[in-house]
């Protein structure tokens, strides 16, 4: 039930106009495991009348069954939903509740403490704007206290307070409260709080929590629902430069084009001057509509269709912006990411990003470091595992326009998605465009790739085997370029042991060295095709999306997929330089097909069993692939 208001019984209809126009306050809550983050949030409901009287009722049903409060009410309940929650009496999900006062409404995120669930602490605080981080008295400022915090502070809220909770366990001593308001105050100035508030408060016997306490007569302060009635949450992106995604191009007539999107920054009227990015052409704002009709301005916060005066091309992607400060437009850029998925992040392996209402390919660095969260230390960092937070630099396949997460939490935030699960593997925050993406261009050449096909009579490409070790591949690969040889091509020979003496002695086998082993071989490759060659690439290249890298990186027609299809037990019985026994005695780690996977091809070109055909038979299926493809005669 919301909250009781005389309004309800004079005058209905007026209450429910001023409730659908209250100001809207979304805050987390977050801290050290067993600080009162639920508890606290199950008061502030039961406080403004939130709980329906059958949630009541089951409520104290439950206190009794699995609370920890012994015979009074565990509004801790009211959040921890999840079996789970319940039988440890933690949080682990990310638990989202609506409530309302009469001066303002309210989504509370309450956040789990425990360093495992870092991502879902990242997910609650990514649209708050207040963070109420709970310390407990007794233990006072805590390591998971101060990754918290470093980790609001990341996500760019400004406005924190520090909710000292169980001041009932420490006889609501101002001299404890006192030591933790001087230490939390000194890390929260070394990771940029700027605006920090401190209130005594016990969640369970609900001292400060709606009416001051008696216990705290040395407490002067606002009570925190008082706090959070009258913060002033500085609305930076309203008042900033007008930006809106679009997200749907509305076109119900051949009388009426629109765009159609959220206002993620500033403000429009019809009349102003918008610019069309990345494209970059401009137009002049003709109305801007909604089902209510249309709407002399529009703010932040605000879903509507906006209609242009000139007719130009706008697609579902693109970002409107005022003209005269339009978002910044660039390819590659420095990064805060935070990994969010079981399987490690693989620097150099293709991703997808998700950056307003535009998805494109990216591929990301070498972590330059990765923060200790608990001790904000940069470590070295070949990768990023799960909950692990690193800075990181990301090329994109093609230009997006964007604003630095610190200027605008929408169109600077981003996520990565798996291209083959469409799971949401990480997410992260824009710092700025790398200066090279502006800097370093083309340059044009007189003798391009088609000249030099013309001059070695055959079409450049590449012919990529791929299969267990063992497979032959190897010997295919020798076979089929003397072969080619004979015909008069030019051709060379990338095998997967002679580049590891040499432009890959660097890598091991891990799996992400795979996807840097196979990144770097696909650019070489590319590369040769563009010297007019035709390349045959002997890798076990053990991942779909690398090799689909590989593909992407020559034109249609230019990589031919040769799948050397050789199964595992009889891989091991030739096992000509003894790995697989080695692997298999735990001296070689990594290996493919025993304690690394192998993905096999889906559609290759070309399908080669080796136990029915000869390698010199597979090598003449891969020349009459050739043939047929037309790269030779």
């Amino acid at each position: 039930m919301a909250h009781v208001s005389d309004l309800i019984a004079v005058d209905i209809d007026e209450y429910l106009t001023s409730h659908q126009y209250k100001s809207l306050l979304r805050f987390i809550t977050c801290g050290s495991v067993d600080d009162g983050k639920s508890t606290l949030i199950g008061r502030l409901l039961y406080e403004s009348h939130m709980v329906f009287e059958d949630h009541l009722a089951q409520l104290e049903v439950d206190s009794a069954k699995v609370g920890t409060q012994g015979t009074d009410l565990d509004f801790a309940l009211l959040l921890d939903g999840l079996t789970a929650e319940r039988e440890q009496g933690i949080t682990i999900d990310v638990a989202y509740r609506f409530f309302s006062t009469e001066k303002r409404k309210f989504i509370v995120a309450d956040t789990p403490g425990h360093e495992q669930y870092t991502r879902n602490m990242v997910t609650g605080a990514s649209t708050a704007d207040v963070a109420v981080v709970m310390v407990d008295a007794r233990k006072g400022v805590l390591t998971q206290t101060r990754r918290h915090s470093y980790l609001v502070s990341l996500l760019g809220i400004k406005e924190v307070v520090v909710a000292i909770n169980k001041m009932d366990l420490v006889d609501y001593s101002q001299e404890i409260y006192d030591t933790i308001v001087t230490e939390y105050s000194d890390f929260a100035r070394e990771v940029g709080l700027a605006s920090v508030n401190f209130i005594p408060v016990s969640a369970l016997k609900g001292d400060n929590i709606v009416a001051h306490s008696e216990h705290t007569p040395w407490y002067d302060g606002s009570t925190l629902m008082t706090y959070l009635e009258e913060v002033p949450v500085d609305d930076v992106v309203a008042a900033g430069p007008f930006r809106m995604p679009v997200q749907w191009v509305n076109r119900p007539n051949l009388d009426f084009r629109g765009f159609s999107g959220r206002i993620v920054g500033g403000s429009i009227r019809p009349g102003d001057t918008v610019r069309v990015l990345p494209a970059g052409t401009t137009s002049t704002v003709d109305r801007i509509v909604t089902m209510d009709g249309d709407l002399a301005v529009a703010v932040a916060g605000q879903s509507v269709t906006i209609t242009l005066a000139d007719e130009i091309d706008v697609s579902r992607g693109d970002l409107l912006c005022i003209a005269d400060q339009p978002a910044e437009v660039s390819d590659q850029f420095e990064a805060h990411v935070v990994w969010m998925h079981e399987d490690e992040m693989l620097p150099g392996r293709p991703y997808l990003m998700k950056l307003g209402t535009r998805t494109v390919g990216v591929t990301i660095a070498n972590p330059k470091f990765r923060v200790d969260v608990n001790s904000l230390e940069h470590l070295a960092a070949n990768t990023l595992e799960l909950n692990e937070i690193g800075v990181c630099n990301l090329s994109l396949d093609r230009p997006v326009p964007f604003d630095s997460y610190a200027e605008n939490r929408d169109t600077g935030s981003f996520i990565i998605i798996d291209k083959r699960t469409q799971n949401t593997v990480g997410a992260g925050m824009l710092h700025f465009a790398l200066r090279r993406s502006h800097n370093i261009h083309w340059q044009d050449v007189r003798v391009d790739k088609a000249t030099r096909a013309d001059q070695n009579n055959h079409r450049p490409g590449v012919v990529w085997l791929t299969g267990l070790s063992g497979s032959g591949k190897s010997t295919i690969a020798n076979i089929i370029e003397s072969k080619l040889h004979a015909l008069g091509a030019r051709t060379y020979l990338l095998d997967g042991d002679n580049v590891r003496h040499g432009l890959n002695r660097d890598l091991g086998f891990t799996d992400a060295d795979r996807v840097e082993n196979i990144r770097r071989i696909a650019e070489v490759s590319g590369l040769m095709v563009d010297a007019g060659l035709l390349v045959l690439v002997s890798f076990i290249s053990p991942f779909r999306a690398e090799r689909r890298l590989a593909r992407e990186r020559v034109e249609v027609g230019e990589f031919i997929e040769v799948h050397v299809d050789t199964p595992l037990d009889v891989a091991e019985t030739r096992d000509p330089k003894g790995l697989y026994a080695k692997a298999r005695a735990g001296e070689l780690a990594n290996f493919t097909g025993i304690d690394s996977p192998y993905e096999a091809p889906e559609s290759p070109e070309v399908h080669v069993d080796t136990t029915v055909l000869s390698a010199e038979e597979a090598a003449d299926q891969v020349i009459a692939a050739l043939r047929a493809g037309g790269l030779i005669s």
